[in-house]
């Protein structure tokens, strides 16, 4: 009979529920009075919500381009099928052969759009950005003089746009200010560039702008995320991040610039009314918008994965600081100094992280990196075990769940080993390519593991 007992390093016994939540439904309990006019006006029946999937006229569409233009402020709108779909119609529309899109980091699936469309990028991010362990509050900062030089050597006729990445995915979901912004855009309208904001992860960002920038401190997240989204030309997002829902889109304020892409999404994604999306999704995408300006709902996240970032951070695990959003984030250089960028550091520990507790990380280092045009490895700035958590999905017994095995596997990272590519795709190789262990580093761990916890799963 299989063990069910879990042990904790710690000595700690924690009651670790075995589940994690899939579906949750804000609750808003409003007056006697007003829930019989709510009754009223759905007849007195209570069945699941109304759902249009009319190829044209969509009455889920109007529901859902009403929440965009409450939520963004903005005219017009695009839907389609997820970020990525967003990013490939972006850059194909303005991303032309030898251009160049400078932004503050890029991100894997924005990248390979851009280059597809015969483009490259630029990072023009501070001199704070790569820095592990810091207390600079906005290290998603995009460096304005890195950025007039680039202008000023490449030419504003060879640049598409300028992107700016709300919560930079690749370096520990760290946040950029309205400062920032303001300045970008100041540089933008001296030479006729437009900003392409992409609001995926722009939940967690609104949130520290609240918390770290004086000026806002008292306002609203709604109206922080109005502010942001003014100085910003052509909106994009991924729906599974800044909504909990599957999909995507793109919203602008500019008759022109939507012009420019509409005609792409029935011939990429589907129709107007629906960019390759079902109704329960467009239905559940418009909620989701507007949770988004809920203070609770932007703030819980933030707080656990710092809750996570200080317990590691205290016990000497390196991890980035300040704590961001998306997740905490496990410098897997520091974690595993014995490895180099050619032994995938950060593949390693997310591999040796699950055998040793089935928690689930992301690579975010050299194996989520291209091979150049020589077919060489191309180190990563940083190598991070990405450990994210996901908005209302986990609990706090299992949050310490997490604590204390990263410390068991910290006080035994010298068992941990190297990877090596055996199957390996030549584009986004992180999603699909195959690895193995360079050694039999594994079959060690595990023993490891079983002799300190003995039945414990």
């Amino acid at each position: 009979m299989a063990t069910t007992q879990i042990r904790f390093f710690s000595g700690e016994f924690v009651p670790l529920e075995m589940h994690k939540v899939r579906v949750v439904q804000k609750l808003n309990l409003l007056p006697a009075e007003d829930r019989l006019k709510a009754m009223e006006g759905a007849g007195f029946n209570t069945s699941m919500m109304v759902a249009d999937d009319s190829y044209a006229g969509s009455a889920s569409y109007e529901r859902l381009y009403e929440a965009i233009v409450e939520v963004f402020g903005t005219q017009y709108f695009l839907p389609v099928h997820q970020g990525r779909a967003a990013e490939h119609i972006i850059s194909q529309a303005f991303v032309t052969k030898g251009t160049t899109v400078p932004m503050n980091f890029h991100f894997t699936t924005t990248k390979a759009h851009i280059e597809l469309a015969g483009g490259s990028v630029a990072e023009l991010y501070t001199d704070d950005a790569l820095k592990i362990k810091s207390d600079v509050p906005f290290k998603g900062n995009l460096d304005i003089n890195k950025l007039k030089n680039f202008i000023a050597k490449t030419g504003k006729e060879k640049i598409p746009y300028l992107r700016m990445e709300a919560g930079t995915n690749l370096i520990g979901g760290q946040p950029f200010s309205i400062a920032n912004m303001r300045d970008v855009r100041r540089v933008c309208d001296e030479n006729g560039l437009m900003i392409v904001l992409d609001v995926s992860l722009i939940a967690e960002n609104l949130y520290f702008i609240k918390q770290r920038e004086a000026e806002f401190k008292d306002a609203s997240i709604a109206s922080i995320l109005k502010t942001m989204c003014d100085l910003a030309d052509i909106l994009y997002f991924s729906a599974r991040k800044i909504s909990c829902s599957r999909g995507g889109g793109i919203a602008t304020k500019n008759e022109k610039l939507y012009l420019a892409m509409r005609d792409m999404v029935p011939l990429f994604e589907g129709f107007l009314t629906y960019g390759g999306m079902s109704v329960r999704e467009i239905e559940a995408m418009a909620v989701g918008l507007r949770e988004t300006l809920d203070d609770h709902f932007v703030s819980q996240s933030p707080q656990f994965i710092k809750f996570l970032v200080d317990k590691l951070d205290a016990a000497g695990v390196p991890v980035v600081t300040p704590a961001g959003g998306l997740g905490c984030h496990l410098d897997a250089k520091a974690f595993l100094p014995h490895l180099t960028s050619f032994d995938y550091p950060a593949g390693a520990l997310a591999s040796a992280l699950f055998i040793i507790s089935g928690i689930r990380g992301m690579e975010r280092g050299t194996i989520s990196m291209d091979r150049d045009a020589q077919g060489n490895d191309v180190p990563s700035e940083v190598e991070l075990l990405r450990l994210a958590l996901p908005r209302r999905v986990f609990t706090l017994s299992q949050v310490k769940f997490v604590e204390d095995r990263v410390k068991w596997l910290y006080a035994n990272r010298e068992l941990v080993g190297g990877l090596k590519f055996y199957e390996e795709p030549k584009v986004l190789r992180f999603f699909v390519g195959r690895l193995k262990p360079t050694s039999d580093w594994t079959s060690k761990l595990v023993a490891k593991f079983n002799q300190d916890f003995g039945g414990s799963l």
